[in-house]
């Protein structure tokens, strides 16, 4: 592009950002951290020492010395040993840490057992904050808790953590950053277990089953967005933004950008904190850039939305900051985004950069601009599964239509099949499924299925007394065999021999009578398992009012 041309398409990119807000909740739920200052340091004690010496503004200091000294040069130690002459030091073994900023429990060995190193240091029943010098975290999260700086022996972070640590003494207020949904929750039915993946990626360790069922504790969320993109039925969903103020946010900077300057863009989701510090205005003007509080607030069914609104491609910018668990999830789902894409003939559009990569960016946005252009489809964001389909519905249309199956393991999207021969419509599967994808037949005994709800959590197979359900993970092309609901089984009724009322299925007094009819306690009874309820004991009331032997019985 000329200069020229890029000079346009950033005033356009500037006049779209700046009149166009993404929605958020006025009056957001918050939690609340109280601190009064106090804090326990951690690590070798002459660099916790003089450590406590430059926090001598803080309401009360404890040192818990886990490492040996890290220098015996007589100047260094004549300096610890002036430093915070009136700052207890603690030699126990460490057990345990937890907790969050104003609410930290540390376990030490004492006197033979466990004590909470609190009490006997400060005589308060925790520590407010954290300071750990040690070689090594102390606390092993990828994500540490408000409240705890990890520094180990690095100046420059040492010297960061003793400017914030007297700063935190108050009330602070951070905001909730996901809601639950318990109803649409796949993790626990019935005491039977189904979906964990929210459990597998959170970097914070915030999210446990409880009661089996998910809970996510707002003072340990740091907001990475992690568990919302896993789940695949939104029963976990982020609330700043909320997915559908997101969605609509990309469609109007999308759309109003392609009316200013009749080009496609390409959407830059980036970090609000490592990776805004290297966004500035030398991106090439086509590029819009939107900030969130993780990249991986934003998931496949974003990448794939906007991609359908008509941007061309989706940048995702990847700093060192991402934990590890995140980098995992955040490949995995990029890996199905583009297998999505490449089956059905479009290019692969979403792909992962480095900050070094944001000066070189003209060659990857050239070969982009060669792509087909995509129509932007009118649909709206509703539900997390429905958004997602209907992007890859409009993506497939603008490609190469195909109606085929991509087989892909361990995703939430697919079919299960039932073996109908031995299925005696107990409904169990049903009455468990969490997405309504399975459904009974009304009136008439019958098992309906939808693919488009499945989730492939397991639940309907965990459950089936007869083990006749089997999954296939799968994303189906073929809208409309996603979205009909189809019949796995269906039969006519059972009607009861003496009143002719409908009272089971076939299959299952057939099964009844297979199981118990051959048994000699009802081998001169077995017509009472072809009747109803009231028939049954109609007639065995008879049978004994015929027989005075029976009655004495």
């Amino acid at each position: 592009m000329t200069n020229q041309t890029q000079q346009a398409l950033k005033q356009a990119r500037q006049h779209v950002l700046a009149q166009t807000q993404m929605i958020y909740n006025l009056i957001p739920p918050t939690v609340s951290y109280t601190t009064e200052g106090t804090v326990l340091i951690i690590g070798p004690e002459d660099l916790a020492r003089l450590a406590a010496d430059k926090l001598s503004t803080m309401a009360n200091r404890a040192i818990l010395a886990n490492e040996a000294i890290t220098s015996q040069d007589e100047a260094h130690l004549e300096r610890v040993m002036a430093a915070a002459t009136d700052v207890e030091s603690y030699y126990n073994k460490l057990l345990g840490i937890k907790g969050f900023l104003g609410q930290f429990q540390v376990s030490v060995e004492h006197q033979d057992g466990a004590a909470e190193l609190s009490l006997v240091a400060i005589r308060k029943p925790h520590f407010d904050l954290i300071l750990d010098l040690s070689s090594a975290p102390c606390l092993n999260l990828e994500m540490l808790p408000p409240g705890y700086f990890y520094v180990g022996q690095d100046a420059a972070k040492l010297e960061d953590a003793l400017a914030q640590i007297p700063e935190l003494i108050g009330q602070f207020d951070k905001p909730r950053y996901v809601k639950i949904n318990a109803e649409l929750c796949a993790h626990d039915r019935n005491g039977i277990n189904g979906c964990n993946r929210c459990l597998n990626f959170c970097p914070a360790d915030a999210i446990s089953s409880m009661a089996k069922k998910i809970e996510i504790d707002p003072y340990l969320c740091h907001g990475a967005g992690s568990c919302t993109s896993a789940c695949p039925t939104g029963a976990i969903s982020y609330d700043l933004p909320t997915p559908q103020a997101l969605h609509g946010y990309l469609s109007k900077i999308i759309n109003r950008f392609i009316e200013q300057t009749q080009t496609a863009p390409v959407i830059l989701f980036h970090d609000n904190a490592a990776g805004a510090a290297v966004i500035n205005d030398d991106l090439p003007g086509d590029i819009l850039p939107v900030a969130l509080e993780e990249i991986t607030v934003a998931s496949i069914d974003h990448w794939l939305s906007a991609l359908a609104l008509g941007a061309r491609q989706i940048l995702i910018l990847n700093t060192d900051a991402t934990p590890p668990t995140l980098n995992q999830m955040l490949k995995g789902e990029l890996a199905l985004a583009n297998s999505i894409l490449d089956e059905m003939g479009q290019p692969q559009r979403i792909s992962l950069i480095a900050p070094s990569m944001l000066s070189q960016l003209d060659a990857t946005l050239t070969i982009s601009l060669d792509w087909p252009v995509t129509v932007p489809a009118p649909f709206v964001a509703t539900t997390k599964r429905n958004s997602l389909f209907a992007a890859i519905d409009h993506l497939n249309s603008q490609a190469a239509a195909i109606d085929s199956c991509l087989s892909i393991s361990n995703i939430p999207y697919g079919k299960i099949s039932v073996n109908a021969d031995k299925c005696t419509l107990c409904l169990s599967c049903v009455a468990i499924c969490p997405t309504e994808a399975l459904q009974d037949g009304g009136d008439k005994p019958a098992l309906h299925f939808t693919e488009q709800n499945c989730v492939q959590c397991g639940l309907c197979e965990a459950a089936c007394p007869e083990k006749v359900i089997s999954l296939t993970p799968q994303i189906n092309f073929d809208k409309a065999a996603r979205q009909q609901q189809h019949t796995l089984k269906e039969e006519a009724p059972f009607e009861c021999i003496r009143c002719g009322s409908a009272f089971a299925t076939q299959s299952m007094v057939q099964r009844m009578l297979d199981m118990v009819g051959a048994h000699s306690a009802f081998s001169a009874n077995t017509q009472r398992l072809k009747m109803c309820g009231d028939c049954r004991v109609k007639d065995m009331f008879e049978d004994i009012l015929q027989d005075p032997e029976k009655q004495l019985r």
